[in-house]
């Protein structure tokens, strides 16, 4: 057998610590999943959804895409990864909150101030930035200069305008609006293992701990 990535990996899992979760596994396809919570972050494999949370198997149910980015509401779209899960989690599985969770250093930002060329191979990766767009313009206004300072500025303000996209589903709004459901911003400093959330009261991002 050719070498494969993580097979060691794979053979403690099965031989140890499935073992130790048997029940728990058991027990989640016999009731079926309820997470406690959406979590939508980037696909940076610097980030560990269940190790910086603590979650359990079966808390939370995770989309992970490019810059953490929630495409708005558009019914005609043909497929739509993000938004089916989306809907998916709200609409059939109830979660009571989604979390949208930027991070520091995060690539598809820096990349919103960069020339990316005209190659057919990330065609897909330029339309998907285009999201960011409205996020750039306003970062520009504060801080014109290319640096780390509008980077993590670009992250933050990005992080915030996925939450204002999410409220144009109708299944969120409305659950929103009734009380059913909770959104919440953090950006998480890959480099320190710090995570803030952002209040709307203050219009700032604060120490969640």
């Amino acid at each position: 057998m050719e070498h494969i990535p993580f097979i060691e990996g794979v053979k403690e899992f099965q031989n140890l610590k499935f073992k130790e979760y048997e029940e728990i596994y058991k027990k989640l396809i016999e009731e079926g999943q309820h997470p406690k919570a959406l979590f939508i972050t980037c696909s940076d494999s610097r980030i560990h959804p269940d190790e910086i949370t603590g979650a359990d198997i079966g808390d939370l149910f995770i989309v992970r895409v490019i810059g953490n980015m929630v495409p708005p509401f558009k019914p005609d779209n043909e497929f739509h990864g993000v938004a089916a899960a989306v809907e998916y989690a709200v609409s059939v599985l109830n979660v009571p909150d989604i979390i949208i969770c930027g991070h520091s250093h995060c690539g598809a930002c820096e990349a919103l101030y960069k020339d990316l060329p005209d190659d057919i191979e990330i065609i897909h990766v330029k339309k998907w930035l285009t999201l960011g767009e409205k996020v750039k313009e306003i970062a520009l206004k504060s801080v014109p200069t290319k640096d780390r300072k509008l980077f993590e500025l670009t992250e933050k303000l990005n992080v915030i305008y996925q939450l204002e996209n999410l409220l144009t589903y109708p299944g969120v709004k409305k659950r929103v609006e009734e009380g059913k459901l909770r959104l919440h911003g953090w950006y998480y400093v890959i480099e320190e293992g710090k995570i803030y959330y952002y209040s709307s009261a203050e219009n700032n991002f604060l120490p969640l701990v």
